[in-house]
């Protein structure tokens, strides 16, 4: 996989972020849902790149040459998700619609003093991991994210909710300043996010199987979990219907470990565990995949 996906905006930038803004702020959430589909079948229809990526992806996750109708949906449920967290960032989201699994796993760490690390992914949304914060204010939620890819996705989080940025870890920062940051939030039983696939530009990579095919995830996100020897669970925030939302959180490792013989291959197995879990989760909602890019250089 390159970093191909750092030169290009998410899918429908900054036009279809606009869009979903006003719809989100100014007719009912029923309207707005309803008007996602001509949305949909607009971008549909002009984002050539995404749409190829789409079918190249649904192909391996279904097995099969996927239908116009499927690649369409792909498209509404990232459009979905969007609107979604709107509705979240502005605190009108309804608790009741994100069921989530494995919490009590998570706040026993947490009730413990310990800070947890969540490795998560462009799977779904991970902004339901707000769901935490609706049942447990006290418990801090910070998440890396690289501000300079989205300028359009930064100044919506600036312009709906300015709290947000506060909650953010700037993934374009030095790796020294990063590190201190996550640390400082794990020291005080924070948690702390870490999107794990896909690699910054320059950022060291591993190799693994994914779907089929080898791609390459960024070594951060595993040298930063063996630095800081803290818990590590993955977090997949998946979309069931419009605007509900099951919301995963599994045991991953207590803490990563890897060993001064062979750190490399220890590494790259840690990197293949995620993996394995992202190709389940995929396989299990194929549609919530939002990597609209080349993501296996296929082409």
């Amino acid at each position: 996989m390159s970093t191909q996906w750092t030169q290009r905006t998410e899918a429908g930038s900054p036009l279809l972020m606009r869009g979903i803004r006003w719809l989100a702020l100014h007719v009912s959430e029923r309207m707005a849902r309803a008007l996602l589909y001509p949305i949909t079948a607009y971008f549909l229809a002009i984002r050539g790149v995404e749409r190829r990526s789409s079918r190249r992806y649904l192909r391996r996750v279904l097995g099969r040459k996927p239908r116009f109708r499927e690649v369409a949906r792909h498209f509404y449920t990232f459009a979905v998700t969007i609107l979604d967290r709107v509705f979240l960032l502005t605190d009108r989201f309804a608790p009741e619609r994100v069921r989530v699994h494995g919490l009590p796993a998570l706040l026993e760490l947490v009730d413990a003093g310990r800070g947890v690390l969540l490795l998560g992914s462009h799977l779904g949304s991970f902004e339901a991991v707000r769901a935490i914060g609706m049942s447990r204010p006290d418990v801090t939620v910070r998440v890396v994210m690289d501000y300079g890819h989205n300028p359009q996705l930064t100044a919506l989080l600036d312009a709906l909710n300015p709290r947000v940025r506060a909650t953010l870890i700037d993934a374009a920062e030095n790796s020294t300043t990063v590190l201190l940051k996550v640390h400082e939030t794990i020291e005080a039983g924070g948690l702390v996010g870490i999107l794990a696939d896909r690699p910054h530009l320059s950022e060291p990579t591993v190799t693994c199987n994914l779907l089929g095919g080898p791609v390459k995830l960024p070594l951060s996100p595993f040298r930063i979990a063996a630095v800081l020897k803290a818990p590590v669970m993955l977090m997949f925030g998946l979309v069931e219907t419009a605007g509900s939302y099951e919301v995963y959180f599994e045991k991953f490792a207590d803490p990563i470990t890897i060993s001064r013989s062979d750190r490399e291959g220890d590494i790259r197995n840690w990197a293949q565990r995620y993996a394995d879990r992202l190709e389940a989760r995929a396989r299990s909602a194929p549609y919530n995949w939002f990597n609209f890019y080349d993501y296996w250089n296929d082409l």
